[in-house]
């Protein structure tokens, strides 16, 4: 098997943790030689891990770039708001690239990388990683052999978690739409383009109704101070006092803010990070609730609630069909079909994988590896083309959202895209 080397830009949780693994479990199929990586502790230890030449473990994306083409592949994974610029130097260098999602807050910008991939024959694949795992690729097949007849509408419900919620969209880096994306494409685009995928066919029209509810000044406890280390009167009621939950059930999450996760490295860093801040006093403004209702081209519809205020964070989903329906909940790993004709009830259970996104992590690189092995010009399964049409679902989303859930038609939305 030929080998692949790979350069990564940005090696934090998902870079570093999701994606580059894969070098290290199985060398033998992808090395990465250099990184670009603006956190010296980060880009010394991930340096040391895949044994990079120093010179080739450099500050940000720019100085690696400004080098002539140094592997096969790029894999991306910087912030939002940093995915177009590297991507289009990228593909101009020859790399095949592997761009974490979304893909850019700009819709302008995600149809200028998609052009771009094409007019330099590269490959530029989105990680949707939720269509390489066990349980989105098990439910796509029953569908695909007819066991439920004709989709007529599919209800999914992505819940959250309200600390997961707490964690990366009120405190964290996804927080605020101005410095990286709207809750509808920083989350829910993995949803989008599920529903997409198990659809089969182009989504024509959304409409969306969703708001920052909770979150917000208004909600505070009372004498509640900016930062919940400064003595705040309801650490024993309120359910986000960081301390307790980064210091106990959270621990883990503490990672993803500090590399010392010894309890004086925590409280530490709840001193100095917005990890630390009372979630009512934060300068997060991305919804905690919102609802997207979707048309598809044959007239199927698809009804997707997005929620921070559940316990469990899973997708939970139940697709309609003429002859049958089919129930399922992605952290069971399993999902029941009822045949209308035959009253049969059959449960599927899946695999339930170890790795990241129940598989989708390690899967997504595997799949990328081998269609660049074999690569003729074609298009992968999350390639950029199939990747801006989801994006503009989220895109139109929040249009329709920001205007009283005024419909929005996603042909004439692209059309406007393309000719700006």
């Amino acid at each position: 098997m030929q080998k692949v080397t790979a350069i990564l830009l940005g090696a934090g949780d998902r870079g570093a943790q999701a994606y580059a693994p894969y070098a290290l479990n199985y060398p033998h199929e992808l090395q990465i030689v250099a990184v670009a990586e603006p956190n010296e502790e980060r880009r010394a230890a991930f340096a040391s891990a895949h044994g990079i030449a120093p010179e080739h473990a450099v500050e940000n994306w720019e100085q690696l770039l400004a080098q002539p083409k140094l592997a096969d592949i790029a894999i991306i994974c910087t912030q939002d708001q940093m995915h177009y610029h590297p991507t289009l130097k990228a593909l101009e260098l020859g790399y095949h690239v592997l761009l974490e999602k979304p893909m850019s807050p700009s819709p302008e910008e995600c149809v200028e990388m998609e052009l771009m991939a094409k007019k330099h024959n590269r490959l530029l694949t989105i990680c949707h990683v939720l269509r390489y795992t066990a349980f989105w690729t098990a439910m796509k097949r029953v569908i695909t052999e007819g066991k439920i007849g004709q989709i007529v509408n599919i209800q999914l419900n992505e819940n959250v978690g309200n600390m997961h919620m707490a964690h990366s969209f009120v405190r964290g880096n996804w927080n605020n739409s101005d410095k990286s994306s709207p809750m509808i494409l920083a989350k829910s685009c993995h949803d989008m383009d599920i529903l997409s995928y198990i659809m089969g066919e182009p989504c024509e029209r959304v409409s969306s109704f969703g708001s920052l509810m909770h979150f917000n000044e208004e909600n505070a406890p009372a004498g509640a101070p900016a930062r919940c280390l400064d003595g705040c009167p309801a650490e024993m009621s309120c359910q986000y006092y960081a301390p307790k939950y980064y210091l106990g059930a959270g621990r883990r999450w503490a990672r993803k803010f500090t590399t010392d996760t010894s309890n004086e490295g925590i409280i530490e860093a709840l001193s100095t990070t917005p990890y630390g801040k009372c979630v009512y006093h934060s300068d997060n403004n991305v919804v905690d609730h919102q609802v997207v209702n979707m048309e598809f081209a044959s007239g199927a519809t698809a009804m997707f609630s997005m929620c921070g205020f559940t316990r469990d964070n899973t997708r939970i989903l139940q697709i309609m069909g003429t002859k049958g329906d089919l129930r399922g909940n992605m952290e069971e790993n399993e999902f029941t079909i009822h045949d209308f004709v035959t009253n049969e009830k059959t449960t599927v259970r899946v695999h339930a994988s170890e790795e990241g996104h129940n598989g989708g992590d390690a899967g997504i690189v595997r799949s990328f590896l081998s269609e660049v092995r074999t690569y003729n010009g074609g298009e992968s399964s999350s390639s950029a083309s199939v990747s801006v049409r989801s994006h503009l679902m989220s895109f139109a989303a929040e249009e329709s959202r920001l205007n009283g859930g005024k419909p929005i038609a996603i042909e004439e939305f692209y059309k406007q895209l393309v000719t700006i």
